[in-house]
């Protein structure tokens, strides 16, 4: 059957197209369980994330065009407000394009291994509606395994590329047992939260949260099993902590060289890293002359996103590569599958015809009628009809003098002694 793809992503659409195109988990099921009822050997598996829709259709019975109408009317869109934002794409294009999404080469953040986990539980639900068969069960757990590949062979998603994910990767390489390091998050915004997002997943358990609204800091520090202060306690608290990670809107510096200077005399010069994220800075750049302060900003950071970043694309022009691979063998195995069904066919063709007149001659014979009379008719109409077929293909090889097709054919049917020889 035709494999095809469609769909829009944060490369093709605006973000205002992508929500009304987006499927709520209810409505995901009900156009799976729709699509099922509709024809129980066709497959489709929807992938609906923040930054992408996709239809992975195998079917007979629904064209592309057809699939865009489709998806413009279950989502009550003008068909021309979403046909100029839509990519398509067939067969091996298709299975490659499904490779590099799900190992994360088409993400927005390149490598992110996040979609990976999406497009396994978009299989899983389609499954569980009914609209996965033998095609699709090899194309996908095909890719699962080489996602997971990609990612284990050429460290795709090994470098930090966003800040707030680097300051706490940096955390990790000067703190190695972070679970055990303290920490003071300044700010409550967007980066800090992503920062105690990251800080979550290495494990980090004693964390205080800092400022100027205490009710902001509690709801974050609530989500940590942390502590919550305001900005004016700071300087108290400040000898705990290990790592201050700092992001703040703040028009002048929070954290001054004497604070910083009062806590190490307090921590008596036990090390203290302290990273600004802010713009302009919340910690005064004069806290770097300081021994046992260890101070980085946000550019120091950004110098290191650019270098993963070039990293991450090297790993993904590896990553290309190998997935290229992985799809010259998943056509190879389509195309064998294809012909061990022809085989399948012509075999099962073969017991019908031989089954049919065999029954035929046993009525025959038990009606009283001559047995080898019967027997002989029997195995002359299954002669003829078992060798009608190869005799037109032979006719047609040597009519049209195709040499190659002859030699198979000849091959197949134990005639090359047959076959005339070149004259010299």
């Amino acid at each position: 059957m035709p494999f095809y793809t469609i769909g829009l992503n944060h490369h093709s659409a605006p973000v205002a197209l992508r929500e009304r195109v987006a499927f709520t988990p209810d409505k995901l099921v009900e156009t799976l369980v729709q699509f099922r009822d509709a024809s129980q050997t066709n497959e489709l598996v929807i992938l609906s994330t923040c930054n992408r829709t996709e239809l992975y259709i195998n079917t007979e019975h629904l064209t592309k065009a057809d699939a865009v109408q489709w998806l413009a009317e279950l989502h009550n869109i003008n068909l021309v407000d979403i046909e100029q934002h839509l990519y398509q794409h067939d067969e091996m294009n298709a299975v490659q394009h499904l490779m590099r999404v799900a190992a994360g080469l088409d993400s927005l953040i390149l490598g992110e291994p996040q979609i990976l986990g999406q497009v396994k539980q978009s299989f899983m639900e389609a499954k569980r509606a009914g609209t996965i068969n033998s095609h699709f069960e090899k194309l996908f757990q095909t890719t699962f395994a080489v996602a997971k590949q990609v990612r284990s062979q050429t460290g795709i998603g090994a470098n930090a590329v966003s800040v707030a994910y680097a300051a706490v990767k940096l955390t990790k390489q000067i703190f190695s047992a972070i679970d055990k390091s303290h920490i003071l998050l300044v700010g409550a915004g967007e980066t800090i939260e992503l920062v105690a997002k990251h800080l979550q997943q290495a494990n980090a358990k004693s964390i205080t949260v800092a400022n100027r609204t205490l009710k902001n800091a509690q709801l974050l520090a609530d989500g940590l099993n942390g502590q919550a202060i305001t900005i004016s306690q700071i300087p108290a608290h400040l000898a705990q902590a290990d790592v201050v990670i700092s992001s703040t809107a703040s028009a002048l510096p929070l954290i001054g060289k004497g604070m910083v200077e009062s806590a190490l005399k307090s921590r008596k010069h036990k090390p203290m890293l302290l990273l600004d994220l802010a713009v302009p800075r919340d910690i005064e750049s004069e806290v770097a002359d300081l021994d046992d302060a260890y101070l980085y900003t946000v550019d120091d950071l950004q110098d290191i996103i650019d270098q993963n970043l070039a990293n991450r694309e090297q790993a993904a022009e590896q990553a290309l590569k190998l997935i290229k691979e992985k799809v010259h063998e998943f056509d190879q195995w389509q195309q064998q599958s294809l012909h061990v069904d022809l085989i399948k066919t012509y075999r099962e063709q073969a017991r019908h015809l031989r089954d049919s007149l065999t029954e035929k001659a046993m009525q025959r014979i038990a009606s009283g009628e001559d047995t080898q009379t019967v027997l002989q008719e029997l195995s002359y109409k299954l002669s003829q009809q078992m060798m009608h077929g190869p005799t037109k293909a032979l006719q047609t090889a040597i009519q049209e003098q195709h040499t190659q097709s002859l030699n198979l054919l000849s091959d197949a049917f134990n005639l090359n002694g047959a076959l005339p020889t070149k004259q010299e």
